[in-house]
């Protein structure tokens, strides 16, 4: 896979097409989630230290994904608005050279998988994500964002009512959205059909523009 080239399209605005994704393939673009919908609030934590390998490694904070799993992430913002709430955006694609460096650092495939085989964030098709109220604060869940424990996983019983809520509130809007939780951290969905796109390497700089 890493030696695959593979022609990256990024678009400026989302096309108007149909509710669903059942028209998923290998070569659907990636798309700037900024643009798709600009409610979301965003906070990249690769691009700055605050993350658990202590140093930046994005060189911009740019959050992309495959454009199916993009408009499926507006209509969960759609959902949680409603009750006055919204999403917060960590993380999305990642290139597969940054997936080696987290890899080097934590070599655990229930944390970060392994870039032999490439992560669902390489393909464009995972996002990393939390709540947040109507003015953009984050809402509490059991533990923060990477921290690499059992109180990251999602059967985590631990923590105060409110936080297992807003963990559970969190998981029903990705999952109706056609989003897959992992069972090891809280905070990680992938979107169905991630298995179609292929693993990519291109730079979130290049992607961008």
């Amino acid at each position: 896979m890493t030696g695959r080239r593979v022609c990256l399209c990024l678009i400026v605005a989302l096309p108007a097409c149909a509710a669903g994704c059942s028209g998923i393939s290998a070569d659907e673009r990636l798309v700037n989630l900024a643009e798709v919908d600009p409610r979301i609030v965003l906070d990249v934590r690769y691009a700055t230290a605050d993350n658990f390998l202590k140093e930046p490694v994005y060189p911009v904070a740019r959050c992309l994904l495959r454009e199916c799993a993009a408009r499926r992430l507006r209509r969960v913002q759609d959902d949680l608005a409603a009750r006055g709430m919204g999403l917060k955006v960590y993380d999305a694609y990642r290139p597969l050279s940054v997936q080696r460096r987290m890899w080097a650092v934590m070599p655990d495939p229930k944390y970060v998988a392994d870039p032999a085989k490439g992560s669902r964030h390489n393909r464009g098709a995972a996002v990393d994500v939390t709540l947040v109220d109507s003015a953009g604060r984050e809402l509490s869940m059991p533990c923060p964002y990477d921290e690499f424990s059992p109180r990251a996983d999602r059967e985590y019983r631990g923590g105060t009512p409110e936080e297992r809520n807003n963990r559970r509130i969190l998981e029903k809007a990705m999952r109706r959205q056609g989003f897959i939780g992992l069972d090891s951290e809280w905070w990680h969905f992938d979107a169905r059909g991630w298995e179609r796109y292929p693993v990519l390497d291109v730079p979130l700089e290049s992607a961008a523009r």
